[in-house]
Parts: C-alpha cells; structure tokens; sequence
C-alpha cells in the first residue's frame, strides 16, 4: 500500500494487549542533545490539520532534525523532543494479484487485515517536534524544523516561544 492510504485518521486501533503480532515503533530515541535550564527559545513543530504519521516518517524526521541540530550547534547546545507517539496500530488486508494468485487469496472474507505497522495521530494544534535552543542557535532550529516538516505528511507550523525566566527567591 502507498504511504498515502494512511494519512487521514481512522477509528483508533490501540490495546496492544488484545493485539497478537502489533509490530515495535521504529522510533530509536525521543530526545536527543543536553537538557539544561538556561535556553532561551521553544520552537514547536505544530500540525496545521488532523493527520496520521507513521513511525518511519516521525524517525526520519527526527534523524535530520538531530543530524542537522547536532552539525550547527553542537550536541551540548539544543535539546530535541519528538512529542508525538505511535500508539495506533495498521492493519491490511493483504490481497496477492497476478498469474496463479487466485488460490491464494481471500477476498473480504476475514477483512480485518493483520499488524503491518504502527502510526502517530496527530490532531490539529498538536505538537510533534519540540526544540529548545539559546539566542545564538534560533535560525539554525527554524531550519531543522523546516527540514524535518518535509519528512512528514501534510503541512505544519514552527512555533517560536520566549522562554520567561523565573525571578530567584
């Protein structure tokens, strides 16, 4: 099936428990740099519509978000949040065309289609990417987060924040 197919939001398919063969979220890490108290800017990767992400895409995303973050700025100098998480599982029903097919396939007999992947729904507002950086790495996060938008379905909004820094006691 094309990528396409699972886009738009479907009724969610979730309890893991109930769920014999729900494939692991391909997702190797959700935060990436050095996590510290004095960054100055929140920048959010906001969903502009109601949208279906795969694991894949939300981990290629993440890998040129890091990758770019890490070569302008230094690990020590950002910190990197995917916020969205792939809890809804896909399903097909997979249908086998061509010469000699016709033994093996089902129809809509048992449609309910097997495990093939795991997919995050992101509703409008949401936040997916989250970045936190000082003054001097706010370009170099608006660009990262352009570049990872272009790695995911649909389109999306950079948020930038000022971070209010609390008075000392």
């Amino acid at each position: 099936m094309k990528a396409k197919n699972w886009r738009s939001l479907e009724r969610p398919y979730t309890r893991v428990d109930y769920i014999a063969g729900a494939p692991q979220p391909r997702i190797a890490k959700y935060t990436a740099g050095t996590y510290s108290d004095d960054y100055e800017y929140e920048l959010s990767l906001v969903a502009k519509e109601d949208v279906q992400i795969r694991d894949v895409s939300l981990e290629s995303a993440r890998v040129a978000l890091t990758k770019y973050l890490s070569s302008k700025l230094g690990e020590a100098n950002y910190f990197a949040e995917l916020k969205a998480h792939p809890h809804h599982v896909l399903r097909e029903n997979k249908l086998i065309f061509g010469a000699h097919a016709d033994r093996l396939q089902e129809g809509m007999r048992r449609a309910f289609g097997k495990p093939v992947g795991r997919a995050a729904r992101v509703l409008r507002g949401s936040t997916v990417f989250k970045v936190l950086v000082r003054e001097n790495g706010l370009e170099a996060a608006k660009e990262a987060l352009d570049l990872a938008s272009k790695k995911l379905p649909k389109s999306y909004q950079i948020v930038i924040r000022k971070i209010e820094k609390k008075a000392a006691a």
